[in-house]
């Protein structure tokens, strides 16, 4: 029996000059690489993610948070916390903050690996990279599937 389908989820890797962007399957399950978005100012960049919104049904928004190797704040988890505070006051959905360290350097070994060309690489990594943010978001949110032993500690 199939599930109806809910609202997706929009994921978002903020950068200074582009937007990587990722939707959910209209599931909730599997995290796909949507677009890169040149930044065009908040103004501009809203409007397009109200369109993206609305055109997509989507009911949350995840925004990725790239602590330090460390785990700390740097400049640009600073930067992207502002962007997720300003959407949540601009959005009527709710915005969540995720960390999002290393995303983009496992995008491009993804598609290096998945033989993708340098320049494509180039123009897909912040989308990519969204999904990557994505895909674990939507695992910790379904739980584990029943009758699977997902979760479940085994004996050694």
């Amino acid at each position: 029996m199939r599930q109806a389908d809910g609202p997706r989820v929009l994921a978002i890797d903020p950068g200074e000059r582009r937007l990587g962007i990722a939707i959910s399957d209209p599931m909730g399950r599997i995290a796909l690489p949507l677009e890169v978005r040149e930044r065009t100012g908040w103004s501009g960049d809203l409007a397009y993610l109200r369109k993206l919104v609305e055109t997509y049904r989507v009911g949350e928004v995840v925004v990725g948070r790239p602590l330090t190797a460390g785990g700390a704040v740097g400049h640009q988890a600073e930067s992207a916390a502002r962007f997720a505070l300003r959407l949540r006051a601009a959005l009527w959905i709710p915005v969540v903050e995720v960390d999002e360290r290393f995303s983009t350097a496992g995008a491009d070994r993804a598609m290096r690996e998945g033989g993708a060309a340098g320049r494509q690489r180039r123009r897909q990594r912040d989308a990519v990279a969204a999904a990557l943010i994505l895909q674990p978001y939507l695992d910790r949110r379904r739980g584990p599937l029943p009758g699977s032993d997902e979760g479940v500690m085994l004996p050694p």
